[in-house]
């Protein structure tokens, strides 16, 4: 079941990651990436590979040590939980990215290779992403009048 699991992880985060890559300004795209829940699958399927591990796992979090996260993560329910765990974050990462670059009017063909790199290396991802976005400043909100005191 494990490797069912694992396999299954980045199967359903696949189809987002193709939308806001492959189909950035179809309207349907739009709809769908703006709900937070396009990571519930991958949060379901981590939920089912932690909490029977629960035992196991809160020691190794609540006082981690190198040896004790490589003994974690070393057994294939551990590093199937952890990859879930990389898929969900780096899949919430880059809605974020996509959702702020298209207000900001960042280009799909610049924010492509950003939202690949979130997907093969989040982290480098999210740096490249913050040195893209510097560049496109969001447009201002519409200046609402302030309210006059009386007296």
């Amino acid at each position: 079941m494990t490797g069912a699991l694992f396999t299954l992880t980045f199967a359903v985060a696949a189809p987002f990651w193709a939308l806001m890559i492959l189909l950035p300004n179809w309207s349907v795209t739009g709809r769908i990436i703006r709900s937070p829940l396009i990571v519930a699958p991958v949060l379901l399927i981590y939920a089912i590979l932690v909490i029977p591990a629960l035992g196991e796992v809160l020691p190794a979090v609540l006082s981690p040590t190198l040896d004790g996260v490589r003994d974690l993560l070393g057994t294939a329910d551990g590093a199937a939980a952890g990859w879930a765990h990389m898929i969900a974050f780096d899949l919430f990462v880059g809605r974020w990215a996509w959702l702020d670059s298209r207000e900001r009017g960042v280009p799909a063909l610049v924010m492509a290779p950003v939202l690949v790199l979130t997907i093969l290396l989040g982290p480098i991802g999210l740096a490249a992403y913050l040195a893209v976005r510097a560049r496109w400043v969001r447009p201002a909100v519409a200046a609402t009048p302030e309210p006059q005191r009386l007296g």
